[in-house]
């Protein structure tokens, strides 16, 4: 007990009587976090198989057996991970408030998650054009919009006729839509760091405008791109969206997909990584490569290119060479 106390480590054992669902209720009051995360960090807590445990109490045993029972549903294995990771930042605030002495956590093994180029779906320029075809016409521009501008599905939603600027061909993204807290939705700021521009062909602008003219914006909505009856929310576009793919084959493809398809189109025209960044709203340039590093060409495949490319050059027409080269050379 000295030795814990001289080295800081000391821990009252009644303190450690608080259970972690008691102790998070009044810590989360403290933290200031965006909608999204408080609601992400209710959800894993709720999730948690050992919330009514004390604090004192929690040992790695419960931390396995809880990560053993989400494996068996079985959830995502970045699911699995997000979930755990939650808890254990309230697991570290108790700790530095001396309710806890060690982080049961710490090297509990989670699930792998599989890497990028396997795990990643990206749809073909005519699966892309079938979806989008089989769409109802109030939600084709939605798909254009994901598709050819890379924004997320909740950003898609959010848009207003406003965040268009059709002179600079531009696209404003300044809002996201997410579900509220009871049935309805809500539109806030979009992710940190996602607050962006992104410049959009022509042929974009076109199927906007087609949009305006055909389906209509609405004041009602506070001219709100994409409604029905009312604005539309994740549900909507996920019934439309599967019964479209459906429809056409393509039982696994996600809206989500779309952005990937919009970003290995950048890479493959040459994009730099900065710029990828800025066009899909990363925080982080390193975010970007760790996801999309293998699509980018490697320095051997550089390397290949530029030996091709000299090749061809000196290959490309020989007879010319001779016939122009000097006496004293030939």
């Amino acid at each position: 007990m000295t030795t814990a106390t001289l080295t800081g480590q000391y821990v009252d054992p009644k303190a450690g009587k608080i259970t972690l669902e008691a102790f998070y209720q009044d810590w989360a009051k403290r933290q200031i976090w965006e909608h999204s995360t408080k609601l992400t960090m209710d959800r894993a807590m709720k999730a948690c198989t050992f919330k009514t445990v004390e604090l004192g109490k929690i040992r790695r045993s419960h931390v396995e057996s809880w990560v053993k029972s989400m494996t068996a549903v079985p959830l995502a294995p970045i699911t699995i991970r997000a979930r755990v990771n939650n808890i254990r930042t309230v697991i570290r605030a108790a700790i530095r408030d001396k309710y806890m002495a060690v982080d049961p956590v710490d090297g509990v093994p989670l699930p792998r998650i599989r890497r990028s180029e396997h795990a990643m779906t990206i749809p073909t320029p005519e699966e892309v054009g079938a979806v989008m075809g089989a769409m109802p016409k109030y939600l084709r521009a939605f798909v254009a919009v994901c598709a050819f501008a890379g924004l997320r599905s909740g950003e898609a939603a959010a848009i207003r006729f406003e965040d268009f600027d059709f002179l600079g061909r531009k696209l404003h993204v300044v809002r996201q839509a997410q579900r509220g807290e009871g049935k309805g939705l809500e539109i806030r700021a979009p992710k940190y760091g996602s607050e962006r521009t992104v410049y959009v062909p022509d042929d974009l602008l076109t199927i906007v405008n087609e949009h305006v003219t055909q389906v209509g914006i609405s004041s009602k909505h506070h001219y709100l791109f994409f409604v029905g009856q009312d604005p539309i929310g994740p549900n909507t576009v996920h019934a439309e969206w599967t019964a479209a793919r459906e429809s056409v084959g393509l039982p696994k493809l996600r809206v989500h997909d779309l952005r990937h398809f919009f970003a290995s189109g950048l890479i493959a025209a040459g994009v730099d990584v900065v710029a990828v960044q800025r066009a899909l709203g990363h925080a982080k340039a390193s975010t970007t490569l760790n996801t999309y590093s293998h699509l980018w060409p490697s320095a051997e495949d550089r390397t290949r290119a530029a030996a091709a490319g000299i090749i061809q050059q000196v290959r490309a027409n020989p007879a010319d060479s001779l016939r122009t080269a000097s006496p004293e050379t030939a």
